[in-house]
């Protein structure tokens, strides 16, 4: 009956840490599953509007979404622009970037919100409490 109790202890701590483990600039806390980490933001090209993400679900460039390599879908991220100071809060519904260096892709409403539009590609937080 032990053994039965550990291996169930040990099958559920598994799936515990579904991020994987932390780089240098990412960090997650004990409690809960918090997400941090400081790179590059791009944003979704007009021409996309419309068409489906990975999750399923259109893309709406009016919505405030966003693409993430790893972060299970539905997640909420505040993305702070680290040169002017705004911020915004998405809803992860895609998968990407697949550039080196980006962290995150947002739509082109979360883009103007950031003040990015000008840029395209800005220096950010992104911060996630799964």
């Amino acid at each position: 009956m032990m053994a039965i109790g550990l291996v169930s202890l040990a099958v559920m701590s598994c799936g515990a840490n579904h991020m994987g483990s932390p780089g240098k600039k990412d960090q997650q806390s004990g409690s809960g599953d918090h997400y941090e980490k400081v790179g590059l933001a791009s944003y979704y090209a007009r021409k996309f509007h419309g068409r489906r993400t990975a999750s399923g679900e259109r893309y709406d460039e009016k919505k405030l979404t966003a693409a993430h390599p790893h972060l299970p879908f539905g997640t909420q991220v505040t993305v702070v622009n680290l040169k002017n100071g705004r911020s915004v809060t998405v809803r992860v519904n895609d998968r990407g970037p697949f550039k080196k260096r980006r962290i995150i892709d947002v739509s082109y409403s979360a883009a103007r919100q950031l003040g990015m539009l000008r840029e395209g590609v800005v220096r950010v937080k992104v911060t996630a409490m799964q």
